[in-house]
């Protein structure tokens, strides 16, 4: 713990000095290699100095419509970038985002989450929080499940995807806010802010998605066929089902996107965007569980 009380893991492996970071990660496959990357200065700087309850505009865009208010804290410790603790024990779990992970175990910190950690201590250690709770209030692990606004107005989520320190990363009942979050993901994208300066963080292309398996990925490409096969939609990207990557929404899922207004039968020929677990079925799939997984793009 350091000593303004922020709880940071740094990987042994790494080693800070001035802006430059070495930090050795270990690839898909193969030995690990030594990289050096450099810190943007500003990086959480935008929006998340200033103390709260500063007079003045909020800081940042609002938390979105349609959740439900939580209870208010003081936030005591940051236990990593998307998971902070209030002084009353609570453990709370930002919803809605998927941040840098910190080393664990013998798997190595993700790129930047000491800079996400340390992004969400400047902005939330020691002030005033209000929780705003999507459907899912909790997740399985117990952790209250929340969007996290300061006293002043600072949406936490919005920040760091402003920032380029978060993407977007949903679930059936925690998509509350989703299209706004999606345009804020996208605009740091368009500008290469933070993790989408990582080759690590990348869009990927259906065809590279062996390399993904067991991972959470945003996959964008185009459908070369869309089917529906005893209720289920595929859609594929490549002409052998059997080895290409696929999206797989189930019966039931399918429903929901009709009722959203997508037919994902008639996807063959458009480009999506669409993120998820990547897993292992003939060839690499994901599952998508809801609208809000999947961008049918502008052409």
């Amino acid at each position: 713990m350091r000593e303004d009380g922020i709880r940071l893991r740094i990987p042994r492996r790494m080693l800070v000095v001035s802006s430059v970071i070495f930090d050795r990660q270990r690839p898909a496959y193969g030995k690990p290699r030594i990289t050096r990357r450099r810190v943007g200065a500003g990086l959480a700087c935008l929006v998340l100095a200033g103390p709260a309850g500063t007079a003045g505009a909020r800081p940042g865009p609002a938390a979105p419509d349609g959740l439900a208010r939580g209870e208010t804290g003081r936030v005591s410790a940051i236990r990593d970038g998307g998971t902070i603790d209030l002084e009353d024990g609570t453990t709370v779990r930002l919803a809605g985002i998927q941040t840098p992970e910190p080393a664990r175990g013998d798997r190595p910190a993700w790129p930047l989450a000491t800079e996400a950690a340390t992004a969400v201590g400047h902005a939330l250690l020691g002030n005033d929080v209000t929780l705003w709770h999507p459907e899912d209030r909790e997740d399985r692990w117990g952790r209250s499940l929340a969007h996290v606004v300061r006293d002043d107005g600072l949406w936490m989520q919005g920040t760091l995807l402003m920032t380029g320190l978060a993407r977007v990363y949903t679930q059936p009942r925690t998509a509350t806010g989703a299209r706004l979050m999606l345009d804020l993901e996208r605009t740091a994208r368009a500008a290469r802010s933070g993790i989408w300066r990582e080759r690590f963080y990348r869009v990927r292309n259906p065809a590279e998605t062996w390399g993904d398996l067991d991972s959470v990925q945003v996959v964008e490409g185009r459908v070369v066929d869309a089917a529906v096969v005893r209720g289920t939609a595929y859609l594929n990207f490549g002409p052998d089902w059997r080895r290409d990557f696929t999206f797989r929404a189930r019966p039931d899922v399918r429903q929901v996107f009709a009722r959203a207004g997508i037919d994902l039968a008639d996807l063959t020929g458009r480009r999506v965007r669409g993120r998820g677990w990547v897993f292992p079925l003939n060839g690499p799939m994901i599952d998508l569980t809801h609208p809000e997984g999947l961008e049918v793009l502008e052409e």
